[in-house]
């Protein structure tokens, strides 16, 4: 088998670049993968034997594998696809944008249309004094820019030492060196040599499994006074910034308590501690608002962004600026920094087309208004389960916490994710796509999906967690 025989077919040329309607069988193409194709986050030698899913097309919430089974696509892809699949606008957009001027760069005292617009863009719908964007490819680029960023500044201000980033222990901010760093993932650090130096951590605002017998309130202003105590260790003329997801997203949709954000954002005004406001996820419509940090009041100086700003429809990402920091950048020299596929301009051309969908077609108002609404109704009720000891939902963000004993909030007889593993593989099974982290399922669908959908997710949910809850009685594990 080789590479051309992936692709059976092609009875012409036109009618091969609107759609490819033929390819290889599926467990042909499987061992196509295996044999070639290294996973993100996955041993793949155990993938290998069991066959990889192989998604062919996509449209709405709809994905289709290799197979042609239909499947609801709970997570928007990696949390991205958050005007749904399908929209022509974008295809019909990057290839204008390809016959016109395919690439370019913006180093060396260029620029280019799509960069110049998409910029512009983002600082009408941003919260005020957000009026500059430093381009990546993806959310893990943009946060490598941020700790270089925040270092050039405070050295700018004569204050070299503020070299110091404080993360959340479960937080995630990517996958590069410095990306997976800044995460506070376990499982990360243990691979490569992690974390590099001068970043450090504090706790998560997880109240369901690390309150005890704390109220929420409580809680949160218990696990923000520890970005205060970490300052007074470290020395203030040591700390450079803190970073943090509004909602954590990889992490499990950890939903912090109403005390949390309101004492973080005093702090970091108290010490003078830039706040980086990790949007990737929560950004561009996902919690009902524009950001995340619109959600929770928060006046970050930072906002990494990523994801939803093309709708994962082309590799975009990029750090929104606020004033005062970029003025002090932008008068500081040269800054030693930059990507190729920085502010790409078909991707950029695509992202800008995918927020004027956004707003032209009011997607975050209506969903805000009709069905984050009706979502969170639907799943907070899937909490009556047996095995749901909490439900969260912010927009259209949401977690179920299983557990086998609600009232102690107790664990699973078995490794962490063990359950977890279990609810997903039934969940795939039924044809939806949930994610699960540790004993968490998580959801994160379009913003464009309907009620009618909205339905279809909660019943193949339920079921999922039904024939969970029966093999885990099986097994023994519920107990």
């Amino acid at each position: 088998m080789v590479a051309g025989d992936y692709f059976l077919s092609r009875p012409n040329r036109s009618a091969y670049m609107n759609k490819i309607v033929n390819h290889l069988p599926t467990k042909d193409l499987q061992a196509l993968d295996a044999a070639h194709h290294m996973h993100p986050f996955t041993e793949n030698a155990e993938l290998a034997k069991k066959g990889v899913k192989i998604i062919t097309a996509a449209d709405g919430v709809m994905l289709t594998d290799s197979d042609g089974k239909q499947i609801l696509d709970g997570m928007a892809g990696l949390w991205c696809v958050n005007i749904g699949y399908g929209r022509k606008e974008l295809a019909d957009v990057a290839y204008a944008q390809m016959q016109q001027l395919p690439y370019y760069n913006t180093f060396f005292q260029t620029s280019h249309v799509p960069a110049i617009s998409l910029s512009a863009k983002l600082a009408e719908i941003s919260p005020a004094g957000f009026n500059h964007t430093f381009f990546a490819t993806g959310g893990s680029e943009a946060n490598d820019t941020n700790i270089r960023m925040v270092r050039h500044y405070w050295a700018a201000k004569d204050k070299p030492n503020k070299k110091t980033i404080i993360s959340r222990i479960n937080g995630y901010h990517g996958s590069t060196m410095g990306g997976a760093s800044l995460g506070g993932m376990k499982g990360m650090h243990a691979q490569g040599g992690l974390p590099i130096a001068n970043i450090t951590y504090i706790g998560q605002p997880d109240w369901y499994n690390e309150a005890g017998d704390l109220s929420p309130q409580e809680f949160g202003l218990l696990r923000a006074k520890e970005l205060e105590e970490k300052i007074h260790e470290l020395g203030e003329e040591n700390v450079a910034a803190f970073i943090a997801e509004p909602v954590q997203g990889a992490g499990g949709v950890i939903v912090p308590p109403e005390s949390y954000w309101p004492e973080i954002q005093r702090i970091c005004d108290e010490y003078e501690i830039l706040l980086i406001a990790d949007e990737v996820i929560c950004g561009f419509g996902r919690t009902g608002h524009w950001f995340g940090s619109d959600y929770y009041g928060i006046r970050p100086h930072i906002m990494t962004i990523a994801k939803g700003l093309s709708s994962g429809y082309a590799p975009i990402g990029g750090s929104m600026v606020c004033d005062e920091v970029a003025s002090v950048i932008n008068s500081s020299g040269d800054f030693a920094h930059g990507y190729t596929y920085g502010g790409h301009p078909v991707g950029a051309a695509v992202a800008l087309e995918n927020l004027r969908i956004i707003q032209e077609e009011n997607l975050i108002e209506n969903a805000a208004s009709d069905t984050m609404p009706y979502l969170a109704e639907k799943w907070h009720a899937l909490s009556d389960h047996p095995l749901i000891g909490e439900a969260n939902m912010v927009g259209f963000m949401g977690s179920l916490v299983m557990t086998p004993d609600k009232a102690s909030r107790a664990k699973f007889a078995a490794d962490v994710g063990t359950v977890g593993l279990i609810g997903r593989g039934h969940s795939f099974g039924n044809g939806l796509i949930m994610r699960h982290v540790g004993d968490r399922m998580i959801i994160s669908p379009p913003i464009t999906i309907s009620r009618s959908e909205i339905d279809t997710l909660i019943n193949l949910a339920s079921k999922s967690l039904d024939e969970t809850l029966a093999d885990i009685k099986d097994q023994g594990l519920y107990k």
